[in-house]
């Protein structure tokens, strides 16, 4: 099996991966023509979906059905006539995939400030979108800027965003008013890892993101009494256990998991995965 990008922003996923035999190439041309190819939880631009079939490829798409919903309702507002503006970070994979998904210009937007020079008419029929990995607070400011400056725009309930990526920077808000220092367990290429850590570095406390417990330093814990773990969205749970074990060996820890909302939303598996266990459970 061929994965087309890192299938999610964590190392340890990907290694663990690699080791079961999956191959990580970076374009489709590297993939042997009738070979299986997977798609990243990202995206991709409809030239490569179009790439793979002429080459004949079994293609997985692992895209996650959230960022699958923000390219529909993109398609939805061009259709519609309104010039289309994507709230995101330039150069993610995510907002790489949604700008080639949409049949015309999408406008990316990565400030408050870039909103004020938008070269458009006032009246322009727009609509938005945004990167899901973004929480509301990101994206909070860059959408009433739009707002306030343009008479006629549109957009999505802020509900489309991503759900793990909003609780987890509502609950990092929580921690560190009870924390000395906060340990995020993530890649240095997830943003939603980022933000994380930078939510902590704002209120104060000491932040650190880490990819697991081998990058723990013990400097940081000097007279220290209190440490925040939290977690990206992608970032393995036995690599949370293995930064816990980390700070056990530095000396006596007593964990207690805080109370956070409750995630209950399950993702269907692929068609095509979905069939030999149907045929298995028979």
């Amino acid at each position: 099996m061929y994965v087309r990008h890192e299938i999610v922003h964590n190392r340890h996923v990907v290694d663990n991966l690699r080791q079961k035999g999956a191959r990580f190439v970076e374009e489709l041309d590297e993939v042997p023509q009738g070979a299986v190819a997977i798609f990243s939880a990202h995206g991709v631009a409809q030239t490569v979906e179009r790439d793979a079939e002429q080459r004949g490829l079994d293609v997985l798409d692992a895209t996650c059905p959230l960022v699958t919903k923000v390219h529909v309702q993109g398609r939805q507002y061009v259709a519609a006539g309104r010039t289309l503006i994507l709230i995101g970070h330039a150069g993610h994979p995510e907002v790489e995939g949604t700008i080639g998904q949409i049949p015309g210009k999408v406008l990316l937007v990565q400030s408050e400030a870039e909103v004020a020079h938008l070269d458009l008419p006032l009246d322009t029929p727009l609509a938005y979108v945004t990167q899901t990995t973004l929480s509301v607070d990101d994206t909070r400011g860059i959408i009433d800027a739009l707002l306030r400056r343009f008479t006629d725009i549109v957009g999505p309930d802020t509900r489309d965003i991503c759900y793990a990526t909003q609780n987890r920077q509502a609950a990092v808000r929580e921690l560190s008013k009870e924390v000395e220092v906060l340990l995020v367990v993530g890649a240095t290429n997830s943003s939603n890892s980022n933000r994380l850590r930078e939510i902590g570095s704002e209120t104060g406390v000491a932040s650190y993101l880490v990819a697991d417990g081998s990058e723990v330093k013990p400097e940081w814990f000097a007279n220290v009494q209190t440490v925040g773990i939290t977690a990206g969205a992608s970032a393995p749970e036995e690599m949370v256990k293995n930064v816990i074990d980390a700070l056990r060996a530095l000396g006596p820890v007593s964990v207690t998991t805080m109370a956070g909302r409750e995630e209950k939303v399950e993702f269907k598996l692929p068609s095509k995965l979905m069939q030999p266990l149907a045929a298995r459970e028979v």
